[in-house]
């Protein structure tokens, strides 16, 4: 099962070819998004020039991906790693975390281009659909 992160998210509706060509690959692959990306894309229509068509697109995007919600064990995972990381020296911002969070909590893999910030969570599984 893979987690698609925000970023992954706004390449294949910007029709990037690699990204559409992975998601056609893995088409018959059960996919879903963290509800933080369904915030982030949602907050990116509404301050978008095309703002109602955008929120259609987003809503859309909802229904067509399970929207994964953050409940205890979610949280209970986001904490420790909020503070492993603190100890490393190596924070990330807390909408990654929960992000990063949800994925290992569930045993997803995360598609992210954002390797160097995700790279940093231990036991996280990562693949980047844009290289």
């Amino acid at each position: 099962m893979y987690l698609i992160d925000t970023d992954i998210i706004v390449f294949s509706l910007k029709q990037n070819v690699a990204v559409q060509a992975k998601f056609k690959e893995m088409e018959s692959v059960p996919k879903a998004i963290s509800v933080v990306t369904y915030g982030e894309l949602l907050y990116g229509a509404h301050v978008s020039q095309q703002r109602q068509k955008n929120l259609a697109v987003v809503r859309r995007l909802a229904d067509i991906f399970p929207v994964i919600g953050v409940g205890i064990p979610v949280i209970e995972a986001f904490a420790e790693l909020k503070r492993s990381l603190e100890i490393e020296g190596q924070g990330l911002d807390d909408m990654d975390l929960l992000i990063a969070a949800t994925a290992l909590s569930l045993n997803y893999r995360l598609v992210t281009n954002n390797m160097k910030h995700f790279s940093r969570v231990k036991g996280l599984e990562i693949e980047n659909w844009l290289s």
